[in-house]
C-alpha cells in the first residue's frame, strides 16, 4: 500500500511553516508522497533538502486540481478525509486498515489547512476523525499515520540516508556521513 497526502489550501506565508511540518510528518510515518494545490517553493526546499539528508524517495508535487487528482485516485485507491467532524478514529480505524488490506489498494489522506469544500467529505471514503476538539492537522496526521501502520514507521531507516540516528537510553547516537 502506498500512501499519498493530500494538502488542501496552503496559504503562502501563513502556512508554510505548518505545511513543512505536515510535509516532514507525512514522509517520517510512512507516505511516499504529499501533494499541493499551491505552488511553495519554501516547502518544497524543505522537504528536498530533508530527503537528501535524511534519504528515502518521498515525492513532493503539486497539482491544479485537487478534485482531479482525488477523483482519479479514488478509481482505483481509498481516500480519507480527517476533519473534526468525520467518524471516530477509535471505532472505524480498524475497518479501514481491513478494507485498504483486503483490496490492496493505495491510500490518499486529504488534510485541510483552511475551511475544506463540502466536495472532499463527499468525495472521501471515509471522513474520519481524531478527537473533537480543535487541534493541528500535524497532529492528526500523526496519529492516522501511526495507527494506519501501528506503530512500525516510527524507526524506519531510508535508503541513501546521509544522517542516522539510533535511539538510545543514555546519549545522542547519530551517524553523518562524510561527503
Amino acid at each position: 500500500m502506498a500512501i499519498e497526502i493530500l494538502r488542501l489550501g496552503h496559504r503562502g506565508e501563513r502556512d508554510k511553516r505548518i505545511s513543512t511540518h505536515v510535509a516532514l510528518t507525512s514522509r517520517a510515518l510512512g507516505a511516499e508522497k504529499i501533494i499541493f494545490t499551491e505552488e511553495d517553493k519554501h516547502v518544497k526546499e524543505s522537504v528536498e533538502r530533508i530527503v537528501d539528508s535524511w534519504g528515502g524517495d518521498f515525492k513532493f508535487e503539486v497539482v491544479k486540481s485537487w478534485r482531479t487528482y482525488a477523483k482519479r485516485f479514488k478509481d482505483n485507491g481509498i481516500v480519507v478525509h480527517l476533519t473534526m467532524y468525520g467518524e471516530n478514529i477509535n471505532k472505524i480505524m480498524t475497518e479501514i486498515r481491513e478494507d485498504i488490506s483486503k483490496t490492496n489498494k493505495n491510500l490518499l489522506l486529504i488534510i485541510g489547512a483552511e475551511k475544506v469544500p463540502r466536495e472532499a467529505y463527499d468525495l472521501a471514503n471515509y471522513n474520519l476523525s481524531v478527537g473533537n476538539q480543535p487541534h493541528s492537522e500535524v497532529a492528526a496526521l500523526a496519529i492516522f499515520l501511526d495507527r494506519l501502520t501501528e506503530g512500525k514507521t516510527l524507526y524506519s531507516e531510508y535508503d541513501n540516508a546521509k544522517i542516522k540516528v539510533t535511539p538510545s537510553k543514555s546519549e545522542k547516537c547519530v551517524f553523518v556521513e562524510k561527503d
